[in-house]
């Protein structure tokens, strides 16, 4: 099944794709309260937001090998995740605009497969950890590469507002092995297939859940392929995986 979470006048809503229509819902799709409502066609006033709330945003780095060679040549393989966090500030709406910062002479595009948590896990067991994943979408971890690397840790290369598009939906299910592809102004730059990850979904989801306790609606970002680059103003960027569509954001410097 595919979801959406759309702002209708004021409100914040969650709905389930029905063909050419939606199912609005009462709750999100993994609350067990949840119950279908009326049905509506998408239209203009129907404004799409990122399919999740998290209490926090998770990110796994060097989680493709080729792409842990583009920027470390020679340095081996990570024996466990890499992990790092964004703020939920950082979050980004479909069709939103990414805001280049002042502080920052680089910032590049990353895209990648995000997981969304459906149920409370603490030190889960392999079979737990994949019964939480609720679904899977697309993001893009946009990053001030610059300060990234002055920095030595991430908060900062990372946490800018706008830094964390997401969307466009949310689905339970992927084809097998899809392929990731990122372009900007139209022109392929990343494409790699997701059984190229080192580590997995269900690995990435127990590994965390050892350290901190995962709530539904949080965001697990599962790394990039190689092909990351710069962005400048005026850019479009967009990120596209069968199964969940195109995530399709502009850039501006931010004034």
């Amino acid at each position: 099944m595919q979801f959406i979470r759309y702002r209708f006048g004021d409100k914040s809503r969650w709905g389930r794709l029905g063909g050419d229509h939606i199912v609005e819902l009462s709750a999100p799709p993994w609350d067990e309260k949840s119950e279908e409502m009326r049905r509506f066609i998408l239209g203009d006033d129907t404004h799409l937001l990122p399919p999740c709330e998290p209490t926090k945003i998770i990110c796994v780095g060097k989680n493709y090998s080729a792409h842990i060679q583009e920027l470390h040549p020679g340095e081996n393989l990570p024996e466990e995740p890499l992990l790092f966090m964004k703020p939920p500030s950082a979050l980004l709406k479909p069709n939103g605009t990414i805001l280049l910062p002042p502080q920052s002479e680089r910032v590049d595009y990353e895209g990648e497969m995000a997981v969304v948590i459906g149920k409370r896990l603490s030190r889960g067991s392999d079979e737990q950890s994949r019964e939480a994943i609720f679904g899977y979408t697309l993001a893009n971890d946009v990053t001030a590469r610059d300060l990234q690397r002055k920095d030595v840790q991430f908060t900062r290369g990372k946490g800018f507002d706008t830094f964390c598009p997401v969307g466009p939906l949310l689905t339970t299910y992927l084809p097998e092995n899809p392929t990731i592809i990122t372009r900007v102004n139209g022109e392929e730059r990343q494409r790699a297939s997701l059984s190229n990850m080192i580590f997995p979904p269900v690995k990435i989801v127990k590994f965390i859940s050892e350290i901190m306790t995962l709530y539904p609606g949080d965001l697990i970002l599962t790394g990039t392929p190689e092909g990351v680059g710069p962005l400048k103003n005026g850019d479009i960027v967009e990120v596209e995986l069968q199964g969940i569509g195109i995530l399709h954001n502009s850039v501006k410097t931010r004034e």
